[in-house]
């Protein structure tokens, strides 16, 4: 491994225990009512989306920073994640879909959507050919392993710039953002 990957999986470790901490904190300021899950749960689901993190080399992003890029015409790639019955269903404008498992394996026919049936240098072609270029990518919510594929499969392709919007379509909802179906 290179010094300069290293050093990168080293500063996403280190910032990790602070984006679950944050992730804690928020949900404990929640009264009663409006928790939607147990503590246990909760932590979980957070130790789950910060080992995805920290093994997938990505970044992660909060839906709200998503909104500000779409609304600022930032150039970038957007991935929705869902197989492709659930991306009509309701998708952020703009989206690419490319559907992925929930669960990772680390093989290509296993982590994609089996009826997309598409390959990787498919995956590659809807990236671009810029490494560089800011990808997101995002599914369901928080708990859903899709985009985590996807962003994984981005950073495996060689692509540099890789977020994770881990809230998903259903933080979008929830903070009444706009979103498109297919009918």
């Amino acid at each position: 491994m290179n010094k300069i990957l290293l050093c990168e999986i080293n500063k996403k470790i280190t910032s990790i225990p602070l984006i679950v901490t944050l992730l804690l904190i928020g949900i404990d300021n929640l009264s009663a009512e409006e928790k939607k899950f147990k503590e246990d749960a909760i932590q979980e689901i957070a130790i789950n989306l910060a080992n995805q993190t920290i093994a997938g080399g990505y970044k992660l992003m909060k839906i709200k920073e998503l909104k500000r890029l779409i609304d600022n015409h930032k150039d970038f790639v957007l991935i929705d994640a869902h197989p492709r019955r659930e991306f009509v269903e309701g998708y952020i404008d703009g989206a690419k879909n490319f559907g992925f498992q929930s669960k990772h394996t680390g093989e290509w026919d296993k982590d994609i959507d089996v009826k997309g049936g598409a390959t990787l240098a498919d995956y590659r072609k809807l990236l671009g050919n810029d490494l560089s270029k800011m990808i997101v990518v995002y599914c369901g919510f928080t708990k859903c392993g899709r985009s985590h594929n996807a962003a994984w499969w981005a950073r495996f392709l060689g692509y540099t710039n890789v977020y994770r919007a881990p809230g998903g379509i259903t933080a979008w909802k929830d903070a009444g953002y706009p979103y498109k179906t297919i009918e």
